[in-house]
């Protein structure tokens, strides 16, 4: 009889933990309060009740009671405020009530504390911004060199497509990386007018704000909060999981370190500088290998002494400075979980065996092609995957043939055998 297992939220990580168990001969079923697939994405995912002792084994994703959270005075009466959790539906409900030429009329301020560096998705060459920065060699050579030319050298990068400073944008603290917005269209809006700059909210009145530093107020019709989340587990006893600081004590950031049995799993806990997608899929196959008793986990006394030295997250000096709640290094983490599976690609016996595949799996992109080529779950399509996902890539856009210029040494070995002809024509009528 194959074991059940509660999966708790039919998110992007819900999901991925539904397919894992199938994958692994586990029987799961999924509880989702709403009636459509999604979850966070939808902005409507929310659990209600449950307990883990109910589950002989339970993966649950990260269903967080979601809620905005702001530092400043909010009048209870403000008439038109907008939480993030309504931001998709507001957006239809205007876009209905307002045309084109209406909307070119909207000033928009946009208010940051700390800054962040803004990221087109369009990078270097016209090349995906992802493609170009998440690679093992790339990742390799920022964990190799000190934290401050690290910081230095993203920077520089950052500001090539604009200065920060001078729109306002620029982070306070560099040396913590914080995640970057991907927005292609910011910097076109503020250089024009369109989005402005401030500072934080000091305070909300009754049809105006009052920005951090500046003395005169804004009038301001309508206010949508971006402020972030904070999560909690309200359908959990805080014996089996709290939260605390911004995170909570999970092995691995996955399994409570102080349950004796591990019967209860959290997938998508965790801001890797990376695909949110393939990361909760990696921690999914892992988890489902440790509910097998595949994986056997350390005592908890161990694994609480390693939740400790994550929750310190003490800057190593080299790298990039993850010193916030819940960061990770996207490949390092990765890694890890596929070392424990077996199914981490040994680039040593590769280069030997298909040194190709092996160059392209280092130098290229980390897609999760790599992470299905060996072990549990191994996919026979992933090596011609890897080899071909520029080919994919760039399919949408070769949209018109376009005659590539001949390569520079093609074209003066013409010149030359051109002239090499009139030299040996004039020769034989001389």
């Amino acid at each position: 009889m194959a074991r059940r297992v509660a999966v708790v939220g039919a998110g992007v990580s819900g999901l991925a933990a539904v397919k894992c168990c199938l994958e692994e001969g586990l029987e799961p079923t999924c509880f989702e309060r709403s009636d459509d697939l999604g979850g966070l994405w939808r902005f409507t995912e929310y659990v209600e009740e449950g307990r883990a002792s109910l589950y002989k084994s339970v993966v649950s994703n990260s269903c967080k009671e979601m809620s905005c959270y702001a530092d400043f005075p909010f009048p209870e009466d403000y008439p038109n405020y907008v939480p993030n959790s309504q931001f998709l539906e507001y957006l239809q409900m205007y876009a209905n009530r307002f045309n084109l030429l209406k909307y070119i009329q909207f000033k928009v301020f946009l208010s940051t504390t700390g800054g962040a560096w803004v990221i087109s998705r369009v990078f270097d060459s016209g090349y995906p911004w992802d493609m170009v920065f998440m690679t093992r060699f790339q990742n390799m050579f920022r964990n190799s060199l000190p934290t401050p030319l690290v910081s230095w050298l993203i920077a520089r990068k950052m500001n090539s497509w604009f200065n920060h400073a001078n729109y306002g944008l620029v982070p306070e603290d560099r040396i913590q990386l914080r995640e970057p917005v991907l927005n292609d269209e910011l910097p076109g809006r503020i250089i024009t007018g369109k989005v402005l700059i401030r500072p934080s909210i000091k305070e909300v009145r009754e049809n105006s704000v009052l920005f951090i530093n500046t003395l005169e107020e804004e009038p301001i019709d309508i206010i949508v909060f971006a402020t972030g989340y904070t999560f909690a587990f309200p359908f959990l006893d805080e014996s089996v999981v709290k939260v605390e600081d911004g995170q909570a004590s999970l092995y691995k950031y996955i399994f409570p370190a102080h349950l004796q049995k591990p019967t209860l799993a959290v997938i998508g806990l965790i801001k890797p500088l990376g695909s949110m997608i393939p990361t909760g899929e990696t921690q999914s196959r892992w988890a489902v290998r440790v509910l097998k008793g595949m994986i056997k986990l350390p005592p908890p006394s161990v694994m609480i002494e390693e939740v400790n030295v994550r929750k310190k997250n003490k800057p190593s000096g080299f790298g990039l400075c993850y010193c916030k709640a819940l960061q990770s290094d996207y490949i390092t983490y990765i890694d890890e979980l596929l070392t424990d599976i077996n199914a981490k690609p040994n680039l040593l016996s590769m280069l030997l065996t298909d040194p190709r595949l092996a160059l392209t799996v280092f130098f290229g992109l980390c897609t999760p092609y790599q992470f299905r080529l060996t072990g549990p779950g191994r996919w026979e399509g992933a090596r011609n995957a890897i080899l071909t996902q520029w080919d994919r890539t760039f399919k949408v856009t070769k949209t018109r043939i376009v005659q590539e210029p001949p390569p520079p040494f093609e074209s003066l070995l013409k010149l030359f055998s051109f002239l090499a002809l009139l030299v040996a024509i004039f020769l034989v009528f001389l």
